[in-house]
């Protein structure tokens, strides 16, 4: 398996493209692989037969491991082309005996050498321990002790023996039942996509994070997309929704406080990137149980809002299509989710470690304020930040925070 990028380190093989005995060509997709970050499939490295698949589907591959055998055209297929089973062991030779003597080796609590009961006798009436006769080198049969050296071991002068601490009992294990489905309960095994997303969730929550939130007046962003969405559909060939502006308002915030667009290294050192590429968390499937990917837009910090908007209809495309390419969700330097979008009205998202923060964005709705000593009907949203707290104090997370609300407030960022 090639390596797909620096955080990338297995995949699990979702699909082979070619059976065993099949020709392929080089540069041919032979095999699709999933990883945590997208499916990709993996071009044959030459051309002839694939002879044997060393990985089947559903199995973790790591990365540089080999996952199958091609071979010139022409060559035989073996019958058994899958590898044997991890536990069943190939014949070995049994090694022919040392001629004697030999010294003892040195054993283990676990192991327990053979001694004659004269010998046991022997040693018991000397106070010569089992540990301690262990030590004596036998000039029996297989390095066995015999009566004669124990004679001589003892005449020569016993030698102390460093007692070896008991070891210590392996703790029980947790024995987990199997589950078992009721009469109107299906059991699904967890694999592919969601066995991935839910690995990457529990590296994500080993991460010390706190949630910050602010309320959003909006209520200008509003009135602008609703007197703009047509002609803007027209006009650029996409909607215009509200996510554009959430980037755009995000992006300007991160160049402003860079240490919440920059990561903590596995070395303790922090990573800080000078562009802004955000990942859009869209969900797959029809309600959305196929599964989330993150999508990243790169240079967010450079376009405009026309141009975001038009990145964004382009991923969310590509990624309900499942043509994702490693490129495209690769780099991401903070993340974006927008659960307001089917109505959420506040959450605490989870951050996409190692980046140092992410971004909730909730629904709007029209809410009466206090404007002016005046009551107002304003459309209110709230946003909530999730940050990595090793990285970002809260004094940082509330200035920060504040910078994407009243850009998005003020609406004096559309260029």
């Amino acid at each position: 398996m090639p390596e797909l990028g620096e955080s990338v380190h297995e995949g699990t093989v979702s699909r082979w493209l070619k059976k065993v005995g099949d020709t392929v060509k080089e540069d041919e997709p032979i095999v699709e692989i999933m990883t945590d970050k997208v499916n990709t499939e993996l071009p044959s490295p030459a051309s002839g037969v694939l002879t044997q698949i060393l990985i089947p589907e559903g199995e973790l591959v790591q990365v540089f491991a080999a996952m199958g055998v091609i071979e010139p055209a022409g060559t035989a297929v073996p019958a058994a082309s899958a590898p044997k089973p991890a536990d069943a062991p190939a014949a070995v030779e049994k090694p022919a005996e040392a001629p004697a003597p030999v010294a003892a080796p040195e054993v283990s609590s676990d192991e327990r050498r053979f001694f004659t009961p004269v010998v046991k006798s022997m040693a018991k009436e000397s106070g010569v321990s089992d540990a301690e006769l262990a030590s004596i080198a036998g000039t029996g049969e297989g390095g066995r002790v015999t009566k004669a050296d124990l004679e001589k071991y003892l005449a020569e002068g016993r030698k102390p023996v460093a007692s070896k601490p008991a070891a210590k009992a392996p703790e029980p294990k947790a024995v987990v039942a199997p589950t078992v489905a009721g009469p109107e309960q299906e059991l699904v095994p967890l694999a592919g996509m969601r066995k991935m997303i839910a690995e990457a969730m529990v590296r994500s929550s080993q991460v010390p994070t706190v949630s910050t939130v602010t309320a959003c007046d909006v209520t200008n962003m509003v009135k602008f997309r609703d007197i703009n969405k047509e002609s803007f559909l027209e006009t650029y060939g996409v909607k215009l929704t509200y996510t554009p502006f959430f980037i755009k308002a995000l992006a300007e915030a991160l160049m402003e406080f860079p240490l919440a667009n920059a990561q903590l290294t596995p070395d303790n050192q922090i990573l800080k990137t000078n562009g802004v590429h955000i990942g859009i968390a869209v969900a797959l499937g029809k309600n959305g149980d196929e599964g989330l990917i993150v999508p990243v837009i790169r240079d967010c910090h450079k376009k405009n809002l026309i141009e975001i908007a038009k990145d964004l209809d382009g991923i969310a495309k590509k990624a309900r299509a499942n043509k994702l390419g490693l490129a495209d969700v690769q780099g991401g330097t903070f993340t974006l989710t927008n659960p307001g979008t089917y109505g959420a009205m506040f959450g605490t998202p989870m951050i996409n470690a190692p980046q140092a923060g992410i971004l909730g964005t909730y629904s709007i709705a029209k809410q009466p304020v206090i404007v002016d000593d005046m009551i107002a009907i304003r459309s209110i949203m709230h946003l909530v930040l999730t940050y990595d707290h090793r990285l970002i104090d809260g004094m940082l997370a509330g200035k920060f925070l504040a910078g994407v609300r009243d850009r998005l407030q003020n609406f004096d960022f559309f260029k």
